[in-house]
């Protein structure tokens, strides 16, 4: 294959939550674009699928036992990747939560699981990175957020707020590091086709969600994989800083 077809052949890539939905798809499409790939997340037994047809495919891999709400996982997870793999010139903050439902009689542990895993986890990820990407002149930070980061909905009220903290912290510190030859870029996903609705506690919310999703042509964890790796292949100069990704039929 073509160094234009692996354009990221020589780079190292962690991807967060990447044992199924979106960090999977993304993981696959960084390894086939020819980087070498650490793979974080709790389900140690998707893991090993995931690396196994990894490795398969000649991809080197690192599995990561990964929970991002834990600040010291997340500091091993970079140094090992740096360890092992010799460096880190990619993180995608990808592992999330989606817990939609009303304000009005929620159960704040979807709160505290949210803002854990969608805010503090990230934060976690990017401050175990972001010093080295910043020594080494370059790096890129993609963080997944959504297009709940842009438009608050009723029902969605502590999600909206868990992704529009993402947007904001995200775009800070482009400003801080932009200078210094570290990309920070946000991928916004609109409705995807992935296990996220499944865990919402809420069933009105659940159901309601399960109305919109089939209602549409939903967006594929590979859709999103795509932009990933687009957004990440750009020569040093060019910084995509947002892409926000809907499918046809969704309206907002």
């Amino acid at each position: 294959m073509s160094e234009v077809a692996r354009p990221l052949a020589g780079k190292v890539a962690l991807v967060t939550g990447a044992s199924s939905g979106i960090g999977e798809a993304t993981a696959v499409a960084l390894a086939e674009a020819g980087a070498a790939v650490a793979i974080g997340a709790r389900r140690k037994d998707r893991l090993d699928a995931l690396a196994s047809r990894l490795r398969d495919g000649g991809s080197t891999v690192l599995q990561l036992d990964l929970d991002v709400t834990d600040e010291q996982a997340c500091a091993d997870a970079v140094r090992t990747t740096r360890e092992e793999l010799g460096g880190l010139d990619v993180l995608v903050n990808n592992a999330g939560v989606m817990l939609l439902g009303t304000i009005v009689g929620a159960d704040p542990e979807d709160w505290r699981r949210m803002l854990g895993t969608n805010v503090l986890g990230l934060m976690y990820m990017t401050h175990a990175a972001i010093e080295g990407m910043v020594e080494q002149g370059s790096g890129d930070i993609v963080n997944m957020s959504s297009v709940a980061g842009r438009t608050a909905r009723k029902g969605a009220g502590v999600y909206n707020a868990s992704k529009w903290a993402v947007n904001a912290f995200s775009e800070s510190l482009r400003q801080e590091v932009t200078g210094q030859g570290v990309r920070i870029s946000l991928v916004e996903p609109g409705a995807v086709a992935t296990e996220l609705r499944d865990h919402i506690t809420q069933p009105e919310a659940k159901a309601a969600a399960e109305q919109m999703y089939t209602s549409m042509r939903s967006l594929q964890s590979e859709d999103i994989a795509r932009a990933v790796v687009y957004v990440v292949s750009q020569p040093p100069h060019v910084a995509v800083n947002e892409v926000l990704v809907r499918p046809t039929d969704q309206e907002r």
